[in-house]
C-alpha cells in the first residue's frame, strides 16, 4: 500500500461494514428514493445514501456527493429515459455486490491480503469512486473512510425505517434526514438532523469562438443540406502517462445526413474537468464546417445539451438547429468508427 491507497486497516473496516450491510439486505424493503444524508466527519460534506437492489438486478449503496451529486441523482430519477451515461457524470461513491469477474487484480489483492473469501451470486464487494468524465476508479484513503461511515449509517437508518415506515416522510417537504457526528459530553454520538439541501453550485460555461473563423465560415456558399451531430461518451477509458486515473473521451461527430459522409470525429478530454468538454464543443463544431466547403441550412442533434452548446454557432450563421430523436446517418457512422477504434 502507498499514501494514495487505503491502509490494510482501512480496507478491513470497509469490508466489515460492507459485510454487515450485505447480510442485512436493506434493498428488500427500501427503494432508491429512500435517501438519507451522512455528514462526512472529516470534511463536513454531505453524502446522500441511496440503496439499490429491490428489483434483484444490481445490489449496491450509492453515496451521491454534495448538492451536485444529489441534484444529478434527482435529475436521473425524474427522467428514467435519460441517457444512462449520465450516471458517469454524477460525483459519487459506490459499494456494490457482484461477481468475481467484475473485480480487477487490485481488488482481489486486497481481499487476499485480508484473508477474506466470497462465493456465490452477487457476493463479491466492489468499491468505486465516480468523478464526472472519468472511469469509475479505486478509492482514496479519504473515500474509503467515508464510504465505511456511509455504509454504517445507511444501514442504521434502513433498520429504523423497517421499524418505522414513516421515518423518511419529510422527504416530501424537501427535507432530508442527515446523520451528523456530534460531541456529547466526552463521547462522539451520531444524531439526526433534518435539512434542506443547498442548491448545487452554479456552473458557467465560457464559450469562445474564433471570430476570424466564424467570419470565414459565414462567407461559405449556402446549400440546402442537413448535418447530423452528436456528442457521446466513448466506450472504454483513455490512459495517459502520468495521469493516475483514466478518463472517458467525448466524441463530437458530424456527418452529412444524406450521404452519411463523416466530416469530423473530434475527441474531447474532460480535463481538468468535464466543463472543459462543454467549453470546447462549439468551436470544435465550427472548425468542421470549412471541410464541407458549403454552409448547411440545418443541423440536427438528438441531445438537449448539445443543442444548447451549438446554438451560439448556428444562430450566428443563420442555420436552423433541430432537436430530434432519430439520427440514422450519424448512428450508422458512429458504429463504424467504434468498430474501427476497438477492433
Amino acid at each position: 500500500m502507498n499514501a494514495t491507497t487505503p491502509t490494510l486497516d482501512e480496507w478491513r473496516q470497509l469490508y466489515e461494514a460492507a459485510a454487515r450491510f450485505k447480510e442485512a439486505a436493506p434493498w428488500e424493503w427500501l427503494t432508491e428514493s429512500h435517501v438519507c444524508g451522512v455528514r462526512n466527519p472529516e470534511t463536513g460534506e454531505i453524502g446522500y445514501d441511496s440503496i439499490m437492489g429491490l428489483r434483484g438486478e444490481y445490489f449496491a449503496l450509492a453515496v451521491y456527493l454534495g448538492s451536485e451529486g444529489l441534484a444529478g441523482f434527482v435529475q436521473m430519477q425524474n427522467n428514467p429515459k435519460a441517457d444512462p451515461t449520465i450516471l458517469l457524470e454524477i460525483p459519487q461513491l459506490q459499494a456494490s455486490f457482484g461477481e468475481r469477474q467484475e473485480l480487477r487484480k487490485e481488488d482481489l489483492a486486497v481481499i487476499k491480503s485480508l484473508g477474506l473469501k466470497f462465493r456465490g451470486h452477487a457476493d463479491w464487494p466492489l468499491f468505486r469512486s465516480y468523478v464526472p468524465g472519468y472511469l469509475p476508479w479505486f478509492l482514496s484513503p479519504e473515500e474509503a473512510r467515508f464510504l465505511t461511515v456511509c455504509l454504517e449509517q445507511g444501514l442504521e437508518v434502513a433498520l429504523r425505517v423497517r421499524q418505522n415506515s414513516h421515518l423518511l416522510d419529510s422527504l416530501r417537504q424537501g427535507l432530508y434526514l442527515i446523520r451528523t457526528l456530534e460531541k456529547e459530553g466526552t463521547a462522539m454520538v451520531w444524531k439526526d438532523q433534518w435539512e434542506k439541501p443547498a442548491p448545487p453550485p452554479p456552473k458557467t460555461i465560457q464559450i469562445k469562438l474564433d471570430q476570424k473563423l466564424l467570419n470565414a465560415v459565414a462567407r461559405l456558399p449556402r446549400q440546402p443540406m442537413t448535418l447530423q451531430a452528436s456528442l457521446s461518451v466513448m466506450p472504454g477509458g483513455i490512459f495517459e502517462k502520468g495521469d493516475p486515473r483514466p478518463y472517458f473521451g467525448y466524441m463530437l461527430m458530424v456527418v452529412e445526413a444524406q450521404s452519411g459522409f463523416i466530416l469530423g470525429t473530434e475527441i474531447l478530454a474532460p480535463k481538468p474537468s468535464l466543463e472543459t468538454v462543454w467549453t470546447q464543443t462549439p468551436e470544435e463544431f465550427l472548425k468542421v464546417l470549412p471541410r464541407l466547403g458549403k454552409l448547411p441550412t440545418e443541423v440536427a442533434v438528438n441531445q438537449e445539451r448539445l443543442r444548447m452548446l451549438l446554438e451560439p454557432v448556428t444562430t450566428a450563421l443563420g442555420i436552423k438547429l433541430t432537436l430530434t430523436r432519430s439520427l440514422p446517418a450519424l448512428n450508422q457512422a458512429r458504429k463504424a468508427v467504434e468498430r474501427m477504434l476497438y477492433r
